[in-house]
């Protein structure tokens, strides 16, 4: 049982991480065959452009739920600096709320493709794969960006509760 609950632990911790970097080195690694391929031997593939598309999507959807969990996108936070803690948690909470409503729309509707290409047998122009696996980077996405709005949703209630300061991630630039 131990065991079992370390390893969710762990997965919780690094999902995104190692998904990120899957799809990355299959993004660069194929790119750089593909180069290689086009200039010193004049041909390319018809599917390595496929791949990079399609990983370069996953990147964008999974690397967009990591944000999330670092509280990491872009925002204009000067307002910020002139509420009080409370105050401060509220807007955060208010924000991840709105973002929830959006993410569940936008769950809802991705998945229409997907079933569409289940229904029709849809296969990808190069690797003859079936379509679905690659129309699901959206999906997936936001239901790995919903459960890490959940959990910060989660976190900075607890932390209003308790008075302790919200989460506000890692700045970039100050």
């Amino acid at each position: 049982m131990n065991t079992s609950r370390h390893w969710l632990s762990d997965l919780d911790r690094n999902l995104e991480r190692w998904a990120l970097l899957v799809f990355y080195s299959m993004l660069v690694i194929t790119m750089a065959v593909e180069v290689l391929r086009r200039e010193v031997f004049s041909y390319s593939s018809v599917w390595g452009e496929e791949i990079v598309r399609y990983a370069f999507i996953y990147l964008v959807w999974i690397g967009a739920a990591a944000a999330v969990r670092e509280r990491a996108h872009i925002r204009i936070d000067v307002i910020f600096e002139f509420v009080s803690p409370r105050v401060k948690a509220l807007l955060y909470l208010f924000g991840d709320l709105v973002m929830l409503v959006v993410a569940v729309f936008a769950l809802y509707w991705s998945w229409e493709s997907v079933a569409v290409s289940l229904k029709y047998g849809s296969v990808s122009h190069g690797l003859r794969l079936p379509l679905t696996w690659f129309l699901s980077a959206v999906p997936v996405g936001f239901a790995l960006l919903l459960y890490r709005l959940l959990q910060s949703i989660r976190r900075d209630l607890s932390d209003l509760r308790h008075g302790r300061p919200v989460f506000e991630g890692e700045r970039l630039f100050d």
